[in-house]
């Protein structure tokens, strides 16, 4: 079994994952496991010295490709990197037709949403509705839905398969958002004809990764407007002057990364990758559902668990040694792979009597 062999030895003095404090903020920023600080220090180390070479930094750059690639089911030639949601997001905006109709949830994450509002002077646009409604009201005039898997206030899943056969049946393209639920949730990218998803959440990365995932039928309507360098079918010999020589898969959506990120991000996905998304779905909703008994809440189907609270639960939280997050007005808690059965009983016991 995974949940012994693995899962319950990351918490050990040894283990990845050393947190003061019982962390359920994987929703806001994930927590580093052992193994990227050790790749950071190293990296640094080598900088330090005078040791580090830019094309080194291929190695975790095209590691972290492969691994989310695997972790999402799709070919890493369908995988594009970059450093956050909005730039992708911005790419796939600039291709809808004008007067196009964007059809996306009330409430939805404005990194997937404000790229398409900023397209209104080409006459796009944004119908928003509620998210359970969202398949029903997809008809033949909407050129794309724009919507996270899993919704970042409330932790609420997107009927995914409901999207998908909805959207097949019109002709309308989805973007999918991702950066809530990959690294916990079961998702196939392939599916979709663009998914995109930050890093430094569930993915357990710093700050400044991100990957796009675009389908073969979806790739040739987008622009690559941030093409630069990186985009190159041979990147480094891609530096000067023209012609345009981009790569022909995903890679042509590259933007140049934020080198140190992607030597944290390697690792986090090995680790994620080693325990696999089975295990670490059936963790996370494990402990949010023990979370969910323990104040007599009904169990759920999200990692991500949102309470109505006290006025003062902030300050309750700090003393109690809980982060937490607030999003929304609620107190927002995300199990992941680094918390355990005692986060979960220590984090009820503070909250006990103190849910509205």
């Amino acid at each position: 079994m995974t949940e012994p062999t693995v899962l319950s030895r990351l918490r050990e003095p040894d283990g990845e994952f050393t947190p003061e404090v019982v962390y359920l903020n994987t929703a806001s920023l994930g927590l580093p496991p052992r193994r990227s600080l050790t790749a950071l220090a190293e990296a640094l180390d080598a900088w330090r010295a005078g040791r580090a070479s830019p094309p080194d930094f291929d190695v975790p750059v095209n590691a972290a490709r492969e691994r989310y690639a695997s972790l999402v089911g799709v070919e890493a030639s369908r995988v594009a990197v970059g450093a956050q949601v909005s730039p992708f997001a911005g790419l796939v905006a600039a291709s809808i037709p004008a007067g196009g109709e964007v059809l996306t949830a009330t409430g939805e994450f404005t990194s997937i949403v404000f790229p398409f509002l900023a397209q209104a002077d080409r006459g796009v646009r944004v119908r928003e509705v509620p998210l359970e409604e969202l398949p029903g009201e997809i008809t033949a005039q909407t050129a794309l839905v724009a919507v996270s898997a899993v919704q970042s206030a409330d932790g609420r899943l997107a009927d995914l398969d409901a999207l998908d056969a909805a959207a097949g049946a019109t002709g309308t393209r989805v973007l999918l958002d991702l950066t809530q639920a990959a690294g916990w949730l079961p998702v196939d990218a392939s599916r979709f004809a663009y998914t995109v998803c930050g890093g430094y959440k569930w993915l357990l990365a710093p700050r400044g990764t991100c990957f796009f995932t675009v389908r073969a039928d979806a790739a040739d309507d987008l622009v690559p407007h941030s093409a630069g360098w990186y985009a190159g079918a041979h990147p480094w010999d891609s530096i000067y002057g023209s012609p345009l020589r981009l790569a022909t898969d995903a890679r042509r959506f590259d933007i140049s990364p934020a080198w140190h990120s992607w030597v944290g991000q390697a690792p986090a996905l090995d680790l994620l990758t080693e325990i696999g998304v089975p295990a670490l779905h059936e963790h996370a909703l494990g402990l949010a559902n023990d979370f969910r008994a323990r104040l007599s809440l009904p169990p759920g189907d999200s990692a991500i668990v949102t309470l109505a609270t006290a006025p003062d639960i902030e300050t309750r939280l700090r003393q109690g040694g809980i982060a937490a997050g607030m999003r929304a007005g609620r107190l927002r808690l995300a199990f992941h792979v680094n918390n355990t059965a005692d986060d979960v009983a220590r984090a009820a016991a503070v909250l006990a009597g103190h849910v509205t």
